[in-house]
């Protein structure tokens, strides 16, 4: 990340995208804090669009505009093809599938009552043994 990068969220970068928390996140890497790639405590944050944006701007050099489009793109392109009914698949991650569920009998807890289940479709990740594989290291490393 450069150098010349602000401590604190210039208020044209706060529109949509929420700059604030990846200027957050810049300032938590400054200052010595444990954190992932991203920059972010990840046990303590969830990674958002405009931390993604933020990684890219920093990595790739892009404008901050250019970034979160790109970001914004990728996203599209996924939730299209999921749309589409085909399956994405990301190498060294994961893959992302909808599956049809069939119609059900449920119960409700409270009262016991039987109620039917509408079929429906559902999204499912599946990690990729490369990132199960890493997420376990990092909990072997960390104590967990």
């Amino acid at each position: 990340m450069g150098e010349n990068f602000p401590r604190t969220a210039h208020p044209q970068w706060m529109g949509r995208h929420g700059f604030r928390s990846a200027t957050r996140s810049v300032r938590l890497v400054r200052e010595g804090y444990p954190s992932g790639i991203l920059g972010v405590r990840m046990a303590q944050k969830t990674v958002t669009r405009a931390d993604l944006a933020e990684a890219v701007y920093g990595t790739v050099g892009l404008s901050r505009t250019e970034s979160a489009e790109l970001v914004e793109r990728v996203l599209e392109l996924i939730g299209d093809a999921l749309i589409e009914g085909s399956n994405v698949k990301l190498s060294s991650f994961g893959s992302f599938q909808v599956r049809s569920k069939n119609e059900r009998i449920g119960r409700n807890p409270k009262t016991g009552e039987e109620v039917p289940i509408l079929p429906r479709q559902v999204l499912v990740f599946k990690p990729s043994n490369v990132l199960k594989s890493k997420i376990n290291k990092s909990m072997v490393s960390a104590g967990k």
